[in-house]
């Protein structure tokens, strides 16, 4: 098996593991996109983080499908329990999959099986990319060079948790809940607004300009590269207590409680930064309450909407010819002006 690299070693990016962290709590927050340099750990991190959780438990089906959830079961999984044929399970890391910008619609999304058209004169379903990342994680390098169709489906797919499929006969609906995460560098092209708009968290990696980081990060990944096992049992222990935190945020999520002043207050930065429609505020209340969780509280307050608003509405706004600041510290002077009104 291949050892990841530890995600509890990541120097640096701490905007990046949070959000990745708040999407592994809650997948609802709606994915994270992370544009920056290339060479910043952007698929180091999501695998490190997918390998950090515990393995989950699957059907024996073509979705592995969640035998404690039979609600959200597939097709096939349902017939079997319907006519109450013993399930086999087993035990899988969570899935992380790479969808290469080459990809066809039909290697995504799924399709006939031809050989077994051929051979056998059956119609036969085969999944796609999509169904392999079932409660996993979708990974794209270089999103803004994905054409847009195929982004489209991804994002329909990803907010709905089901892949619907009809083409050459076939008349195919299975689950789909993953995580989406997007990576890209913004000097190749960018996204469209509405698209950036389907991701619930966004962040802006930058290469380190201190030296004392810059030394550390070569340090471990040359560490790492000469002795894989060596130096993730070095940091078993730091991974241990990320997986814990994250369980433990998971099994508090729905007792946290979010009251109407920080709903209000989540309004009122929206209004302030003119985002449209109300998807922003309702992601950020999504992240904050997972955020809460993660640092086992039991209330979203104005610490959490402040920490999180950056990643939840700075790729929601709306360019300002006039204001020469980056988006991210547009947000950050929203939350000060209304933190001091």
């Amino acid at each position: 098996m291949r050892i990841m690299f530890p995600f509890a070693a990541i120097v640096g990016q701490d905007q990046m593991k949070l959000a990745l962290s708040i999407a592994a709590v809650d997948p609802a927050v709606g994915g994270v996109l992370v544009f920056g340099d290339r060479g910043t750990g952007k698929s180091t991190a999501v695998r490190a983080l997918a390998a950090v959780l515990p393995d989950i438990e699957t059907a024996d089906c073509p979705y592995h499908c969640d035998p404690a959830r039979p609600e959200e079961a597939c097709d096939l999984c349902r017939s079997r329990a319907e006519s109450k044929i013993p399930q086999k399970t087993g035990m899988v890391r969570v899935p992380v999959v790479d969808l290469p910008l080459g990809a066809t619609e039909d290697r995504i999304a799924g399709s006939l099986d031809l050989e077994r058209a051929l051979s056998a004169g059956e119609k036969r379903f085969e999944p796609g990319l999509l169904a392999k990342a079932h409660r996993g994680f979708l990974y794209i390098d270089e999103i803004n060079l994905l054409e847009d169709h195929l982004v489209d489906l991804l994002l329909d797919v990803a907010a709905s948790g089901e892949n619907v499929v009809e083409r050459e006969g076939l008349s195919v609906r299975h689950p789909a809940r993953f995580v989406l995460i997007g990576s890209g560098n913004p000097e190749e092209g960018e996204l469209r607004p509405q698209l950036l708009d389907r991701f619930g968290l966004s962040v802006e990696v930058k290469t380190p300009q201190d030296l004392a980081t810059r030394i550390q990060v070569v340090k471990r990944r040359d560490a790492f590269e000469r002795d894989p096992a060596g130096f993730a049992a070095e940091y078993e222990a730091a991974n241990a207590e990320v997986r814990d935190t994250i369980l433990a945020a998971r099994d508090r999520l729905n007792d946290v409680a979010v009251p109407d002043e920080s709903l209000e207050k989540a309004a009122q930065l929206s209004i302030r930064l003119g985002t449209d429609g109300l998807r922003g505020e309702l992601t950020l209340m999504r992240a904050a309450r997972a955020f809460a969780a993660l640092r086992g509280d039991s209330v979203v307050g104005w610490s959490h909407l402040a920490a999180l608003a950056p990643l939840a509405l700075s790729h929601r706004l709306r360019r300002d010819p006039l204001d020469e600041a980056g988006s991210a510290t547009r947000v950050e002077r929203a939350v000060d002006e209304l933190a001091a009104a």
